[in-house]
């Protein structure tokens, strides 16, 4: 299977948060499954690390990205034209551009934010 994590969810994993379901953490460690990290949620972590002086990690972003062996998936001109077609439930545009890949990429998300679960994609709830 492919799947896609939601920040959060990759946040959970990178530091052994408890609220990571142990069926979730055996899809993300079983090694038949393709784990997709989205440049947003680089790009999210970033701004929080910016803008939240109680937002810590142990090591720079970038760091976690090259040192996982998650597949990095860019943004494509395809995944921001696709957003316009999204109905509005959620309004965080990190969110809604990680929906949009999900659905051009046809990778399972796996999230639980429950705003998220409202779109017609397909969802691992965590």
């Amino acid at each position: 299977m492919r799947y896609l994590l939601d920040t959060h969810i990759y946040l959970w994993w990178l530091n052994n948060d408890k609220r990571l379901k142990a069926t979730i953490r055996k899809i993300i460690s079983d090694s038949n499954n393709i784990i997709y990290l989205s440049c947003a949620s680089a790009w999210e972590i970033s701004i929080k690390l910016k803008t939240n002086p109680e937002f810590k990690i142990r090591s720079p972003v970038l760091d976690y990205f090259e040192q996982s062996n998650f597949e990095i998936l860019s943004i494509t001109l395809n995944h921001i034209f696709e957003l316009h077609k999204l109905p509005t439930y959620h309004k965080d545009p990190f969110d809604r551009i990680l929906i949009s890949q999900a659905q051009a990429e046809n990778l399972t998300l796996i999230t639980s934010d429950q705003k998220i679960w409202r779109y017609k994609i397909s969802l691992l709830k965590a």
